[in-house]
């Protein structure tokens, strides 16, 4: 059983400033006022008026493939990629990942290597098998369909009868629409990539614009099986109204990546959740010049961040929204904890401190000057990670 106290305790609407909180086994059991609760035969973690925070819930970060695959052509061993990286998302304060992993037909970005086929259903197989098994946090799996992929279709749908895909995106990366409707910005990121003269680069282009996509029926087929087994469903880079209003019509209730401020008004009017880049956040907008995170969040048209490519923009993003733009902190502590949990449906055990919830809690203290940093965390009720930085060791 463990006592955190001296903390600032983030709950879903409020902060309760000098209390304390009690985990018995792996839950949630009591939380007083400081010094109500007795220390004796518990081990105590004094978090320093620190905040003391449910863990974040990532549900759109594609970070494991670069662990994997550091260099476009280097594919490290993937067990070691997943032990080493649930290392470091601990410490940034996600203690529920979900992976986002993309099946292409072909991948935009062909020297990537670990976007074959081959390592995407490899690293499918272990990001399961370490779920169920001994990880120092919750790992997920996203799938992000390409409905280009015309040829893997009964491998999703058998990946989603095997309960191992824990959220569906389907996504549609052709140049000229979505988050690569501004193609002279699609050349610069292709570019950047890999060596194209322009002829090349146009005739990618026109591949792109003119491959065989999913049916509409069949995309309906996998959306309803995938609802029947429990999984959330969402759309990727709306740039339109009118595909909001489609994928809408077969089950999606999030938004990811919205284009554009209307855009994600209207998916918020629709009901759906709306999620946005942290990175966007830091960066002072987009990095392919779509909506500013920033912006959405001030109109009130975004419910949830997640770390895209950068896992420790969650708490970065949060600290900046409150103190550079004035939002208030526990609404912003929402986006990355109750919000996205609600938005895949495991809200009633993870995302918010509350009495009988599953104790996944981290504490966050502010050194240098006010910097943010993870200095213990909990996986269901067992510390697994602290950090002593110099004169601030933790143990009473």
């Amino acid at each position: 059983m463990y006592l955190i106290v001296n903390g600032q305790i983030i709950l879903e609407d409020i902060i309760l400033h000098d209390h304390d909180l009690l985990i018995v086994d792996k839950i949630i059991a009591l939380i007083r006022p400081h010094g109500e609760i007795s220390p004796d035969d518990l081990n105590v973690i004094d978090a320093r008026g620190g905040y003391v925070s449910p863990g974040f819930i990532d549900i759109h970060s594609d970070y494991i493939e670069h662990m994997v695959s550091p260099r476009p052509t280097s594919v490290l061993d993937f067990k070691m990629a997943i032990r080493e990286v649930e290392k470091q998302l601990v410490n940034q304060g996600i203690t529920t990942m979900y992976h986002s992993l993309s099946l292409f037909k072909e991948s935009l970005f062909p020297n990537k290597q670990i976007r074959s086929s081959e390592n995407v259903k490899r690293l499918i197989e272990l990001i399961e098998e370490t779920n169920g098994g001994s990880g120092l946090i919750h790992h997920r799996f996203h799938a992000r369909y390409e409905i280009d992929n015309i040829d893997d279709v009964e491998y999703v749908l058998k990946f989603i009868k095997e309960n191992k895909i824990h959220l569906l995106s389907f996504m549609d990366h052709t140049p000229g629409q979505g988050q690569y409707r501004d193609l002279a910005k699609y050349k610069e990121i292709i570019k950047g990539y890999q060596d194209m003269e322009d002829h090349e680069l146009e005739n990618h282009i026109n591949h792109g614009q003119n491959s065989q996509k999913l049916d509409l029926q069949t995309i309906i087929k996998i959306s309803q099986i995938a609802r029947g087994h429990d999984i959330a469903l969402a759309s990727h880079d709306d740039d339109t109204i009118e595909k909001l209003d489609l994928v809408k019509s077969f089950g999606t209730t999030i938004s990811e990546f919205p284009i554009t401020l209307e855009v994600a008004r209207a998916a918020k009017e629709r009901g759906m959740y709306t999620v946005a880049g942290a990175p966007n956040v830091l960066l002072g907008g987009s990095h392919s010049g779509n909506l500013s995170a920033v912006e959405a969040i001030n109109e009130g048209c975004i419910d949830v961040l997640c770390s895209d490519y950068y896992p420790a923009s969650l708490l970065h993003a949060v600290f900046m929204l409150h103190k550079k733009f004035k939002k208030d902190l526990a609404d912003m502590f929402r986006l990355v904890t109750i919000n996205p949990a609600r938005a895949v449906g495991i809200d009633r055990e993870y995302g918010s401190i509350g009495y009988n919830k599953k104790a996944n809690i981290i504490i966050i203290e502010e050194i240098e000057t006010g910097f943010p940093t993870i200095t213990a965390a909990f996986v269901h009720g067992k510390l697994v990670s602290q950090l002593n930085y110099p004169q601030r060791n933790l143990a009473v």
